[in-house]
């Protein structure tokens, strides 16, 4: 399931238009690896990943055809690592580019209003009130991405102290819902995924538009669990957690790079 790291405020609830790219069924057996070269190639104005010169086809059916061959490549890559079986665990791109094919289309709106719902409530717009040494943190780290968003992107967000919901700008939520509403479907997939991921709009953006790297703003987006390690240890469970959503930031800042490179 695709990781939704909500905020320290009212959540975002989670819909029909979430962007999970694992089914909730029971899992189905893997299927047999049955090519041996998945490549990348240009397709009308897209390209296209082809398995042993064949297009592969998305789970509804349509070409696993993107905007960039630089995204092709990524996804080409994740097909040529399968060894025996075809594992689309191992493939985030591949699943959010069969998300992006089969769903983002008729979802365009709905997923536009969710990145504006969690830009309603930001990780980065809710300080902590106690300690103060996070409290600190949270504002070195957190506030100049906040000043960028409203430089960058005219969307201007309030900063509050605690974790009961701050409402804000109703202009600067209609902003981040245009802009997301603008992209194509690729970007916005995109988009998404990383807003749920990091529990930030703010973040999303910025990754997208490549003024911060994904693995950064992973960091950002875990400074409270951060500091909370630093006084008390790590256990397994949380490590496994992070490393989880540590290989979704690298897959998301790669896709995002793919998509930049026209």
């Amino acid at each position: 399931m695709l990781s939704e790291r909500k905020g320290p405020a009212a959540s975002v609830a989670a819909n029909s238009c979430t962007l999970n790219m694992n089914d909730t069924e029971q899992p189905k057996p893997k299927p047999k690896k049955f090519y041996r070269l998945a490549a990348a190639r240009p397709e009308g104005d897209a390209f296209a990943v082809t398995l042993d010169g064949r297009v592969a086809k998305s789970p509804s059916g349509k070409p696993l055809a993107v905007p960039t061959a630089a995204l092709a490549e990524l996804l080409a890559e994740e097909w040529n690592n399968q060894v025996e079986l075809i594992d689309f665990n191992t493939m985030p791109a591949t699943r959010l580019a069969f998300t992006a094919l089969d769903r983002a289309a008729d979802a365009h709106q709905a997923l536009a209003a969710e990145v504006a719902r969690y830009a309603g409530s930001d990780l980065l717009c809710y300080h902590a009130e106690a300690p103060e040494a996070l409290a600190a943190r949270q504002k070195d780290a957190w506030d100049p991405w906040l000043a960028w968003a409203d430089a960058a992107l005219d969307i201007q967000l309030h900063v509050a102290a605690g974790i009961m919901h701050h409402p804000q700008p109703e202009e600067s939520l209609e902003k981040a819902a245009r802009d997301a509403l603008a992209l194509e479907d690729f970007a916005l997939s995109g988009l998404a995924f990383a807003t749920a991921l990091y529990g930030s709009a703010v973040l999303a953006f910025a990754v997208m538009k490549g003024a911060l790297d994904a693995a950064t703003a992973h960091e950002l987006s875990r400074l409270d669990e951060a500091f909370q390690e630093e006084r008390w240890g790590v256990d397994e469970e949380a490590a496994l957690r992070t490393a989880a959503r540590a290989q979704e930031a690298c897959m998301i800042g790669a896709w995002f790079a793919a998509l930049r490179q026209i």
